[in-house]
C-alpha cells in the first residue's frame, strides 16, 4: 500500500512535495472525521466518535471518546451508550423502539415462483423500484416496540403498511421518539405507493397509541415535508416544515403545536432552517441556518400564551460552518464546527460571554505547521444587478506578483448551500495547497441570501444562474495573479450539469471541464432518476406535455446534450455505477458525446459508488486522477 501511495504522491504536481507542509490528498485521507453524539447525563462531558480511513482494508475505523466540556483530554471509551439518555426506552422505563426491516412485497422471481430458487429476476408494477444506490427487493422500514422484560414480543407498529420509517435512503432514529408521557411513539413516513411516492415530499408525522393501537396523523393538511419530530421541555410537539408539495428545497420553518394550533415561529424570517433544539426552560430554541455563504447558529423565542413578538436572532457569525447542536451544558451550546481549511471539531459557544472555546482536536498534529490556504469573500455584481457573493480560496504562500491557474467551481443541489464546508473529496484546501486559486460563487438557487435568492434556479436551470457563473470567474479574472489562459470549471451533481452547460457556451474562457455525476440529457435524466419530483419541479413538468411551455422551453433551451456541437474544450467525467438520483447513462452519454466529437476526454468509472464516492481506496483514485487531469490540461 505504501508503494501506492507513493505513486499516486509522485502523480501530483511539485507544489505538494515542497519542504514546508501543504494539505495533500493523501493527508486528507488521514484526516480524523469527528462525529457528535451526545453530553453525558451529569452534564460535564461531550461524548463523540472519531472516523479515520483505513487504507488498506478500503474502509472507516471508529473509536469512541468522552471528553470534558470545560478542560480536560479525551479519554477513550468503548461502549458510549452508558454515557448517554438513551432515547430508545420509554419514560417510564417499560419499553424499548427500535426499527427493523420487513419484507412487505413480493418482488423478485423467486417470491413469485418458489420453485425457481435460482431465478435473478426483480418483477415491479410500479414506481419507486430503485432508491438513491438500492434496488427495491420488497423491504420496508418498521417502527418496532416491546417490553424491557424477558421473552416478550415485539409489535410492529406499522404492521401491513407497504411504506417506511425511518424514511428512505437517509432517515434514521431522527425518526421516531417517545411521546413525553411514554404512552405513544411518534414517527415520520410518507405514506404512498408507486408514482404517487415517486413524484410527492408529502412526508407527515404519525402517532401510534401505545394502549389502543391506533394511528393519528399529527401533520395532516401540509402537503410537504414534515420531518425532524421533537418535544419541547414542556411537552409542545416542534418539527421541520415545509409546505409545498413536490418541491425538496422550500422554505423550511419551525413549527409548534402549541395546545392545537400550529405556531410558525419562522414565517416571516427570510431564510430556511437546517435543525434545532429547545433550549432547556422551553423559552427558545436555537437553530442552524445558511447566511451569507457561512452556517451560523440562531435563536427564536417561544411566545406561549403572551403576546410578545416573535423574533429570530443571529448568534455567531464568521468564516465558519456550525453544523450540528449537541446540547447545553455549562451555561453553553455544544456544537460541531469546519471552515474550508479544518475539518469538523466540537466547540462550546458561550450565550452570555458570545465566546467560543475548542474542545475536540482530533487533528491538532496534522494542522500544526501546516501552511493554509487563505479564503476571500467578494461581492460580484451580477448581469441582472444583483450582489452575489462569492468565495476566493488563494494558494498557501499566496504572491499577488504570480500568476495562478484557475477553477471555477460549480456547487450541486441545485439548491443547497455553499458555506465554509469541509468536504473529503471536493476540497479546497487540496485544490489550493496544490497551487490553484478556486472561484466559487454562491449564484442563483443558494440558501442563504433569502428566499427569492433560493427559489429562483427552479425552472431556469441554464438561464441566470450561467450567467452568475459567467460574472463570477470574470471579475476575479480581472486580478494580475489570474493567469486568464489557464481556467477550468468543474462541479458535481447540478455542478456537474453546470459543466457540460458551460461547455456548451463559454466562448473559449476555459482550458478543462471537469464533471462528477453530472446531469447530461434532461430527458434521459427524468426517466431514469427516482426521485421524479425533482424533476417534476425543477423542470415545471413532463417533456411529453407540448401545452407546458416551461417544460419544453426547460427540456429544449437548458439542455447540456442540445449544445454538445459547440464542444471544443478537454473534459473529465466521473460516473458512480450505483448512483440511482443521476444515473450512470448521463455520464455515459456526456463520454460518448465528447469522443465522437474528437474531444480530448476520459471516463472515471467507480462500479460500486453511488452519488459520492465513499471508499477510502477510490477516494484516493479520484483525487489523483482530478489533478493528473488538471496537470494535463491545465
Amino acid at each position: 500500500m505504501r508503494k501506492v501511495l507513493l505513486l499516486i504522491l509522485l502523480q501530483m504536481p511539485f507544489s505538494t512535495l515542497v519542504a514546508q507542509k501543504v494539505m495533500t490528498p493523501e493527508l486528507l485521507m488521514q484526516t480524523a472525521r469527528v462525529s457528535p453524539l451526545g453530553i453525558s447525563k451529569d452534564g460535564n462531558n461531550v461524548v463523540y466518535k472519531i472516523s479515520t480511513p483505513a487504507i488498506e482494508g478500503n474502509r472507516l475505523d471508529t473509536r469512541f471518546y468522552s471528553q470534558p466540556i470545560l478542560s480536560g483530554a479525551a479519554v477513550e471509551i468503548s461502549d458510549y451508550q452508558p454515557l448517554l439518555h438513551d432515547k430508545s426506552i420509554s419514560p417510564d422505563g417499560k419499553y424499548t423502539v427500535y426499527f427493523q426491516q420487513v419484507k412487505t412485497e413480493q418482488i423478485t422471481g423467486n417470491d413469485y415462483y418458489p420453485a425457481l430458487k435460482l431465478s435473478k429476476v426483480q418483477i415491479y408494477d410500479g414506481l419507486n423500484y430503485r432508491h438513491w444506490d438500492k434496488w427495491n427487493m420488497g423491504f420496508r422500514n418498521h417502527v418496532f416496540y416491546k417490553k424491557n422484560e424477558k421473552r416478550s414480543n415485539p409489535i410492529d407498529i406499522m404492521e401491513g403498511e407497504n411504506f417506511d420509517s425511518p424514511q428512505m435512503p437517509f432517515g434514521g432514529d431522527e425518526d421516531f421518539l417517545w411521546s413525553p408521557n411514554g404512552k405513544s411513539i411518534l414517527y415520520v413516513s410518507k405514506k404512498k405507493a408507486g408514482t404517487d411516492y415517486a413524484t410527492s415530499t408529502n412526508t407527515d408525522i404519525y402517532e401510534y397509541n401505545l394502549e389502543t393501537k391506533e394511528t393519528i396523523n399529527r401533520t395532516e393538511g401540509n402537503m410537504g415535508y414534515d420531518t425532524q419530530p421533537a418535544f419541547s421541555p414542556q411537552g409542545h410537539l416542534t418539527y421541520l416544515q415545509m409546505k409545498r408539495d413536490g418541491y425538496e428545497a422550500d422554505k423550511n420553518d419551525i413549527i409548534v403545536d402549541f395546545m392545537g394550533v400550529k405556531m410558525n415561529l419562522t414565517a416571516q424570517w427570510d431564510g430556511t432552517v437546517d435543525s434545532f433544539k429547545w433550549s432547556e426552560d422551553g423559552k427558545k430554541i436555537y437553530f442552524l441556518a445558511a447566511v451569507d455563504g457561512t452556517k451560523q447558529l440562531f435563536e427564536v423565542n417561544f411566545p406561549g400564551k403572551s403576546r410578545i413578538a416573535v423574533h429570530v436572532n443571529q448568534l455567531t457569525d464568521g468564516y465558519f460552518d456550525v453544523n450540528a447542536i449537541v446540547g447545553f451544558a455549562k451555561g453553553k451550546v455544544i456544537v460541531s464546527r469546519t471552515d474550508m481549511n479544518h475539518a469538523s471539531e466540537i466547540y462550546s459557544y458561550d450565550l452570555k460571554k458570545k465566546s467560543w472555546n475548542q474542545i475536540s482536536n482530533a487533528n491538532k498534529d496534522m494542522y500544526d505547521g501546516m501552511a493554509m490556504s487563505k479564503t476571500e469573500k467578494r461581492y460580484v455584481t451580477t448581469t441582472d444587478g444583483k450582489k452575489m457573493l462569492v468565495w476566493v480560496i488563494l494558494p498557501p504562500n499566496f504572491d499577488a506578483n504570480k500568476k495562478y491557474p484557475t477553477l471555477l467551481y460549480c456547487q450541486g443541489g441545485p439548491q443547497s448551500a455553499l458555506t465554509q464546508f469541509y468536504s473529503f473529496r471536493w476540497n479546497f484546501q487540496v485544490m489550493a495547497a496544490q497551487g490553484y486559486i478556486i472561484v466559487a460563487p454562491n449564484r442563483r438557487g443558494m440558501p442563504g441570501h433569502g428566499v427569492e435568492w433560493n427559489e429562483a434556479i427552479s425552472k431556469d436551470w441554464g438561464g441566470q444562474v450561467m450567467d452568475d457563473y459567467l460574472s463570477a470567474i470574470d471579475d476575479v479574472s480581472k486580478e494580475k495573479y489570474v493567469d486568464k489562459d489557464r481556467l477550468g470549471a468543474v462541479g458535481a451533481s447540478y455542478g456537474g450539469y453546470s459543466v457540460f452547460y458551460l461547455a456548451g457556451i463559454h466562448n473559449n474562457r476555459f482550458k478543462t471541464f471537469i464533471a462528477h455525476d453530472g446531469v447530461f440529457n434532461l430527458k434521459s435524466m427524468y426517466g431514469t432518476t427516482e426521485e421524479v419530483f425533482f424533476s417534476n419541479w425543477d423542470s415545471g413538468g413532463n417533456y411529453w406535455d407540448k401545452n407546458n411551455a416551461i417544460a419544453q422551453k426547460t427540456f429544449m433551451k437548458f439542455d447540456p446534450s442540445n449544445l454538445v456541437d459547440k464542444w471544443n474544450t478537454p473534459i473529465l467525467i466521473y460516473q458512480g455505477g450505483t448512483d440511482f438520483r443521476v444515473p450512470i447513462g448521463q455520464g455515459q452519454e456526456a463520454f460518448q458525446a465528447a469522443q465522437l466529437m474528437g474531444i480530448k476526454s476520459r471516463f472515471v468509472y467507480f462500479p460500486e459508488e453511488n452519488h459520492w464516492v465513499l471508499k477510502p481506496q477510490n477516494a484516493l483514485v479520484w483525487q489523483a486522477e482530478y489533478f493528473r487531469w488538471l496537470k494535463e490540461t491545465l
